[in-house]
C-alpha cells in the first residue's frame, strides 16, 4: 500500500510538472508573439542583442504578466534613478517599496531599455562584445550590476538556451546584411529622425540670450559650409571624379554595426583605423567627421573609440541633466559619451577649452 501510495505521489509530481512546462511554453511563446519584432528592430538600433533583451523581459515582467508591466508596461523593471523625468509608479521590489519608470507602451519600454544601456557609461563595455555573445552579455550586465540577483545571468543564459532566444541575433544580423547599401543608408537615417523628432519634442526649451546668439551664428556658418560642400560634390559628380575623403554617394557600411546616442549615428573604432579611412568608407569629407568629433586633422584614434557620422546635438537627451565624473576624462570624452558638441558642453559648464574636469564634479549636459 504504502509502495502505490509512493507511486500516485510520484505519477501527480510528474503531471504537475508536466502542465507546468507546458503552461510556461505557452507563454514564452505568446511573449515572443507580441514582443519578438521589438527586441529585432531595438537590436538593429543599438546593437543590444535581440536574445538578451528578450530573455531580461521575459524574466522581469514574468512574462508580461507583472504587476509592474501591467499597470506600468515596464518590461525591464527599470528604476526611475536621478534624472528620469517621465511618469513613475511605486513598486514593491524586495521588500522595498521603490519609483519605477512607467512608460505609454510595450514599445517605449523597449527603446528605453536599449536607450539605459547605451547612455550608462557602466554598459559601455558590453558593446564591444560580438552580437551573438549572449553569454558574456548576461555575465556583462550582472557584474555591471544590471539586477541585484547573483543567479541573474545564469537566468538569463537558461531562458535563452531554453526558448533558442539566440536565433533572433542571428535574424537581426540578417536582416541587415541583406539590404543594400542605399536601403540601410535610408533605414538608418529615418532611425535617426525619428530619434531627433522625439528628443526634440521631450527636450525643447527656451535658450536665453546668449545661446540664441551663438546658434544664429552657428547657423549661418553651417548654411556656409553646406553650399561649399554641395557644389564640390557636384562638381564632382558632373566630372566623374573622386577625391579622398569624398564621396557623390552617402553609403553606409555593411559589414560593421551603428549605433545611435542622443539621436546621432556612430560607429566605434576598430584598432588602427583612421579618420581618414572612416570617412571614406562612409562617403564623408574627411573635414566633416572630423568636425563631427571637435577633433583636429592630427588626431588618432584608439580602438573601440566612439566616431559620430553626424553633426551632435547642442544638449543631451532629456533625462541626463548631468554627469557626476568618476575618474579621469576630459570634457572631449564626456561630450562623445553623449553626442554633445564640445563648444556647447563648454558653454553650458561656463568653462574655456584648457578646463579638466575633477573627480566627483558634476558636469552639467543640458
Amino acid at each position: 500500500m504504502k509502495r502505490f501510495l509512493l507511486f500516485l505521489i510520484a505519477i501527480f509530481a510528474f503531471l504537475s510538472a508536466s502542465a507546468q512546462s507546458k503552461q510556461q511554453l505557452e507563454l514564452a511563446d505568446n511573449y515572443l508573439k507580441l514582443y519578438a519584432d521589438y527586441a529585432v528592430t531595438e537590436m538593429q538600433r543599438s546593437g543590444v542583442p535581440a536574445s538578451i533583451t528578450l530573455a531580461q523581459g521575459m524574466l522581469e515582467s514574468n512574462y508580461g504578466r507583472s504587476e509592474l508591466t501591467t499597470k506600468a508596461n515596464n518590461h525591464f523593471g527599470i528604476q526611475c534613478g536621478k534624472y528620469w523625468k517621465g511618469k513613475r509608479v511605486e513598486h514593491m521590489d524586495n521588500g522595498e517599496l521603490r519609483q519605477f519608470r512607467k512608460y505609454k507602451s510595450a514599445l517605449e519600454s523597449y527603446e528605453d531599455h536599449s536607450n539605459f544601456l547605451i547612455i550608462n557609461n557602466r554598459y559601455r563595455s558590453l558593446f564591444e562584445l560580438e552580437i551573438t555573445d549572449y553569454k558574456g552579455w548576461a555575465y556583462g550586465l550582472k557584474k555591471a550590476g544590471y539586477a541585484e540577483d547573483p543567479a541573474y545571468a545564469e537566468k538569463l543564459i537558461k531562458i535563452i538556451e531554453m526558448y533558442d532566444l539566440d536565433k533572433y541575433d542571428v535574424v537581426a544580423g540578417e536582416a541587415v546584411e541583406k539590404k543594400d547599401g542605399a536601403e540601410q543608408t535610408e533605414a538608418a537615417q529615418e532611425t535617426v529622425q525619428k530619434d531627433e523628432e522625439k528628443v526634440e519634442k521631450q527636450s525643447e526649451e527656451k535658450a536665453d540670450k546668449k545661446d540664441r546668439k551663438s546658434d544664429k551664428s552657428d547657423k549661418k556658418a553651417d548654411k556656409k559650409s553646406d553650399k561649399k560642400d554641395k557644389k564640390k560634390k557636384k562638381d564632382a559628380e558632373n566630372k566623374g571624379t573622386s577625391t579622398e575623403g569624398k564621396s557623390s554617394t552617402y553609403r553606409y557600411s555593411l559589414s560593421r554595426e551603428m549605433y545611435s546616442q542622443n539621436g546621432v549615428l556612430f560607429i566605434y573604432a576598430y584598432e588602427g583605423e583612421t579618420y581618414s579611412d572612416i570617412a571614406r568608407q562612409y562617403g564623408l569629407f574627411l573635414r566633416e567627421v572630423l568636425s563631427f568629433n571637435d577633433v583636429s586633422a592630427e588626431a588618432t584614434l584608439s580602438c573601440g573609440d566612439i566616431v559620430y557620422l553626424q553633426a551632435k546635438k547642442r544638449k543631451a537627451a532629456k533625462g541626463c541633466e548631468e554627469y557626476r565624473v568618476q575618474g579621469e576624462i576630459s570634457m572631449l570624452e564626456i561630450s562623445q559619451m553623449f553626442g554633445i558638441k564640445l563648444k556647447s558642453l563648454y558653454r553650458l559648464n561656463d568653462v574655456d577649452e584648457e578646463y579638466a574636469p575633477s573627480v566627483g564634479e558634476i558636469i552639467i549636459l543640458r
